[in-house]
């Protein structure tokens, strides 16, 4: 089959391999569509811990059930599935205490510790056959179902803030995260919803899905243009969308007191920030961090593909070739794409 290898940080070398193996109570899934994410990026530009290279990157996917691994019967060959990249064991310290995104045995993961979904084929593990893989309605697309996976990590990230209906929001980034925050946002009732960029380019799909205020944050102070358009009290909720040491450190300061403040982009390992103990102290600020998913929140985030309660579509920006990754992962690594859609 062909598949998009990475050999180093920096190569990809798109070949011809073997089929996966299909190990029992696993599944073979033709891909007819893998995305690309930002977590990609950074695995191709600087590696991962999990990721023995070479290694099949990619890990946002839909497909066809090509081929069924004994004992699976739950699927059956043809049917449209979709799965996300990890299964949690429901049976560590975290899992039983209904934390499943933090699980310590989270086994194997799709395009980090096994092969990925650039590529023609991919092999489903039996965990996440058994817990996180499900059948595309009829009236959602490959591309729409694709998206689930960082859809499911953004719905994890929205409970955690607890948005009410009137509240006002900042979000901080307006990438593919960002931008699916702004809809689950604008799902949950707040009011107003302000998202700020360093180009103006990607501001103009925040306006398109409902933004009440658009900031460039390279031309403008974002933080204080989120306190004049609060009347200077700061927002109720703040997302941090970016993953960046200096946008963690304005994300508290956009906040009122009594505040939430969402810090959803993960920065590099080791990375600190300074931090204002008068105004956590004084003013109650709450601050929670956001990882991954829980089988829970990937049903939501399905039924929010299926319902078009979310636009998934807006949020894929190019399509090309699976010999085209290199090309797609830099248009995505230049901001120049939010997501680009990958055919076989």
């Amino acid at each position: 089959m062909k598949a998009a290898l990475l050999n180093a940080p920096g190569r990809i070398s798109v070949q011809d391999i073997e089929l996966p193996e299909v190990g029992p109570n696993e599944i073979l899934v033709q891909n007819r569509v893998a995305l690309t994410c930002g977590t990609d990026v950074k695995l191709y530009k600087r590696g991962h811990p999990l990721a023995k290279l070479p290694l099949v990157i990619g890990h946002e996917f839909a497909g066809v059930v090509s081929k069924l691994g004994k004992g699976v019967n739950t699927f059956k060959e043809g049917d449209r599935v979709v799965a996300v990249n990890s299964a949690p064991c429901n049976e560590c310290y975290f899992c039983l205490r209904g934390q499943q995104n933090l699980c310590e045995n989270l086994g194997k993961v799709i395009g980090f510790s096994v092969p990925g979904a650039y590529a023609e084929f991919v092999s489903i593990p039996d965990r996440i056959v058994e817990k996180n893989t499900l059948r595309i309605p009829e009236n959602v697309s490959f591309e729409e179902a694709a998206i689930l996976e960082p859809l499911a990590c953004a719905v994890h990230g929205s409970e955690l803030s607890a948005i009410q209906p009137g509240e006002s929001v900042a979000i901080i980034g307006s990438g593919p995260i960002g931008l699916m925050h702004l809809q689950l946002a604008k799902n949950a009732g707040a009011s107003p919803i302000m998202i700020s960029n360093r180009t103006a380019d990607r501001l103009q799909f925040a306006k398109h899905l409902g933004a009440d205020l658009m900031i460039i944050s390279s031309q403008e102070d974002q933080v204080q243009r989120v306190l004049e358009f609060t009347e200077g009290r700061g927002a109720d909720v703040v997302i941090e969308a970016v993953g960046s040491n200096d946008t963690w450190e304005k994300a508290l300061q956009m906040a009122r007191k009594g505040g939430r403040v969402l810090m959803f982009g993960g920065c590099a390992p080791g990375t600190s920030v300074p931090l204002d103990t008068y105004r956590m102290h004084y003013e109650e600020l709450t601050v929670k961090g956001a990882f991954h998913h829980t089988p829970a929140s990937v049903r939501k985030a399905m039924d929010l593909i299926t319902s078009r309660a979310i636009n998934a579509k807006a949020i894929i920006t190019h399509k090309m070739k699976l010999e085209q990754v290199t090309e797609a992962l830099e248009l995505m690594a230049g901001g120049k794409a939010l997501k680009v859609s990958l055919s076989p």
